[in-house]
């Protein structure tokens, strides 16, 4: 192996007889550093390792030079744990998200930091560069939910590193001046609107523009129809097969509906329909069906699904708020509420849960007030019953 000395002995560099790159070494503050120079001429490695060496020699008369382990090593331990130990139990899209986070977002903003650097105050700086770089790049901040998410992959690599023994304690992550944030409810169709929007599509799936929209056409009609008697997600309905759905005779109402095996972000769940899927998923199989392993929907519609919104004037609700395919779950949520179903049976029939339901769909669903409850008034007492009364006990 190729060795020479520098700065009197004190800057090693060296080549391994497997590497075409040079590498420094040495021994600052009572502890050794060593890094590549990524350099394969020896002139350039030695203006390398004596740039790196001298910077390293500021930051430990300064103060600066900290020991301990990055926040890059903590992240690499927390992707190499979190994929192992959560297979077959989250998603495979939703673990690829968190590394998708961490590379394009934390990476370059945390990783050459030591974790116990890492403070409430850093960690704010991060939203705002955050911010800032999203407005430049886009003209819009990052979504509220986005950030939530960067934040809560933030908070898995630091407990990560807490359970490692590389970080005593986690900082403070809540968000400074807004602890609470405005509730919006979901854009979702009234029974009006979503009438309309079904007219619209079986109208389009009766006379398609041009022939060839026509299966497109009937297979957004039959779409609308069944995510809004399932309340399943987009996600999950793209990866329904035909053998996840059943149709059954329902003892409890008498009724025949779906049975679905879904497949989502929460690993395998079950929904129970209306019986306003049946018909719709009936033409999907006779539409789509060669084997029990097709899609029920191989291809998404969301261009035709939004040209005919825009169309009927219903792709913003009173808010301003856009609606998408998302739309018809909350739509599905807030009608099974308004016809007074149980909102726990609700909860697990959508796979979420009742905290999410009573914030988002139930505080604004008038049928779920009680008028009788709110309405309530106490009896009066006679003016002059009271007064005779008081008359007599002074007697």
């Amino acid at each position: 192996m190729a060795h020479h000395e520098l700065m009197g002995g004190r800057l090693h560099i060296y080549k391994r007889d497997n590497s075409r790159f040079w590498q420094c070494a040495t021994f600052v503050g009572g502890k050794n550093y060593r890094t590549s120079t990524k350099e394969e001429s020896l002139s350039h490695a030695k203006d390398f390792a004596e740039d790196w060496y001298l910077e390293l020699k500021g930051k430990h008369r300064w103060g600066s030079l900290k020991h301990g382990k990055t926040f890059a090593h903590a992240a690499k331990q927390f992707l190499r744990e979190y994929e192992i130990i959560t297979q077959g139990e989250r998603n495979a899209q939703y673990v690829v998200g968190h590394s998708r986070r961490l590379r394009l977002y934390l990476l370059p903003f945390f990783g050459e930091m030591v974790l116990s650097d890492i403070t409430p105050g850093i960690v704010q700086e991060y939203r705002i560069d955050r911010r800032e770089k999203s407005i430049e790049a886009s003209g819009k901040p990052p979504a509220r939910s986005t950030m939530h998410q960067e934040i809560v992959v933030l908070r898995q690599v630091l407990k990560t590193a807490n359970r490692h023994g590389w970080l005593p304690m986690l900082p403070d992550l809540a968000e400074p001046y807004k602890s609470s944030g405005k509730i919006s409810h979901r854009a979702w169709f009234s029974p009006e609107e979503y009438k309309k929007l079904y007219e619209a599509t079986r109208r389009r799936a009766q006379k398609p523009k041009r022939n060839r929209y026509e299966w497109e056409s009937a297979q957004l009609h039959d779409y609308v129809l069944f995510m809004a008697n399932t309340g399943i997600r987009p996600d999950e309905a793209a990866r329904l097969e035909f053998r996840d759905v059943t149709i059954v005779d329902d003892d409890s109402t008498g009724e025949t509906i779906l049975e679905i095996e879904v497949r989502g972000k929460r690993g395998v769940g079950y929904c129970k329909s209306t019986s306003g899927a049946v018909t719709p998923f009936r033409r999907l199989k006779k539409r789509n069906f060669t084997e029990p392993t097709d899609r029920l929907f191989p291809k998404t519609h969301q261009e035709l699904f939004n040209r005919i919104l825009a169309e009927e004037d219903l792709k913003l609700d009173r808010e301003g708020n856009r609606r998408t395919a998302y739309s018809l779950r909350h739509t599905y949520i807030c009608l099974r509420l308004m016809e007074g179903a149980d909102i726990y049976q609700i909860a697990k029939n959508c796979r979420t849960s009742v905290e999410m339901i009573e914030k988002y769909y139930a505080s604004h669903i008038k049928t779920s007030l009680d008028a009788a409850a709110i309405n309530v008034r106490r009896p009066r007492k006679d003016k002059a019953k009271s007064d005779s009364t008081k008359k007599t006990d002074k007697e």
